[in-house]
């Protein structure tokens, strides 16, 4: 196993800390919650009890993400109501992915609680920048309770999408479903709090939302989620443990291709595979890299509605065991090299390979014959803009 960056601290999250200040933001107000399970207390009591309950708070509504209020689903949601407070359940991952303003009737503050992963293209960040629009739509603040990044708050990895294409992207997607995965351009390892990420896109994007940050206390930039002393709730059902979601931003685009991630198994987001791939053939076009080992593996996906459900497949298994010593970006294009060279009949994209990876022409180049470290240097450029634009933006 891989070492962590620093020794473990005492972090408390936003929830805690609101509690703590008696819920004052949100006092005589009535309020709309965006959360799933991953929405909890240091001591496990979920934040929608929390807020239930709160003297002086009236919680009238719910709003679930992708995967739904108990991170439990991986099919698209309708609303419906919640068995415990009796309030209703708005998805945000059905017909409309947007805060509607039949949704937002007589909501006066708006609440955002999710553990986001770090990583660009898990969704909850556009689920965030949907709630900001709907809060300035609307008129109302956007409470936003932080929580750590779970990668950390130094590394910053990966190419940053097109600026112009993105913006496109967004306006014409009528639902806000399409965009989920792309809806700001940020490097795919952002190294911010969802807190950060929040007055980053409120600004950024030109929303100017009242947005309101409730910190976390104990953070230092340099942690990973294991120096932080919080237990893992998995934020989505096949994000099963802190090792996958530093393994997601190097090699998550893979599940844009025609390849199983393990979904269902013991281990997605660790193997990589299909009925067809020959893991003998791909490892012997892999050249060994710092920090990472890759070995073969085969694995049934039982995940409804993901790629060879049911099938077993032949993969390759990636263990991190030197993560400082590990460029995971630079890994996940050796990995698709290595495939492409093994089966280049087989082996193909999805549309959504390049929103994930942030590079529209990462693929063709790979396929030409240009080396990794060439279209990663591509990058560099709006990695550095980038670093310089965060500066504004951090909070710890």
């Amino acid at each position: 196993m891989f070492q962590s960056y620093s020794f473990a601290a005492e972090v408390i999250p936003g929830i805690d800390i609101l509690a703590r200040r008696n819920f004052d933001l949100l006092q005589g107000k009535r309020v709309g919650l965006i959360t799933n399970n991953t929405g909890r207390s240091l001591n496990g009591t979920s934040s929608i009890d929390l807020l239930a309950k709160a003297p002086g708070v009236q919680l009238v509504a719910l709003f679930s993400p992708e995967h739904g209020i108990r991170g439990d689903s991986d099919v698209k949601l309708s609303s419906a109501t919640d068995q415990r407070t009796g309030l209703p359940i708005y998805s945000l991952y059905g017909k409309s992915c947007r805060p509607t303003p039949e949704m937002m009737t007589n909501i006066q503050v708006l609440v955002f609680d999710i553990q986001d992963i770090g990583a660009r293209f898990y969704t909850y960040i556009g689920t965030l920048h949907h709630a900001l629009l709907a809060a300035r739509q609307q008129g109302i603040p956007l409470v936003v309770l932080d929580r750590p990044n779970p990668l950390g708050g130094v590394a910053i990895e990966g190419a940053v999408p097109d600026a112009g294409e993105t913006a496109r992207r967004i306006a014409a997607d009528k639902t806000g479903c399409r965009s989920l995965t792309v809806t700001h351009p940020i490097p795919t390892r952002h190294g911010l709090t969802i807190g950060e990420l929040a007055r980053l896109i409120n600004t950024e994007a030109g929303i100017n939302a009242n947005l309101q940050v409730v910190s976390i206390e104990g953070w230092k930039r340099e942690l990973l989620w294991q120096d932080t002393r919080l237990a893992w709730v998995n934020p989505s059902p096949n994000m099963k443990d802190p090792t996958a979601a530093l393994l997601y931003p190097g090699f998550g685009p893979l599940e844009a291709t025609n390849l199983s991630v393990a979904r269902g198994t013991g281990k997605p987001f660790h193997r990589y595979g299909a009925p067809w791939l020959d893991p003998a053939a791909v490892l012997k076009n892999l050249p060994p890299l710092p920090g990472l080992r890759f070995s073969a593996t085969s694995f049934t996906p039982t995940a409804p509605g993901h790629p060879y459900q049911g099938k077993p497949c032949n993969g390759i298994e990636v263990t991190i065991t030197d993560l400082k010593a590990a460029n995971l970006p630079l890994a996940g294009l050796y990995l698709v090299r290595a495939i492409q060279q093994a089966h280049p009949k087989q082996y193909h994209v999805a549309g959504g390979f390049y929103g994930m990876l942030g590079d529209n022409q990462a693929w063709k180049l790979l396929r030409e014959g240009i080396a990794p470290e060439r279209i990663m240097a591509r990058w560099q450029g709006g990695i550095e803009q980038f670093k310089k634009l965060r500066k504004t933006y951090l909070l710890y």
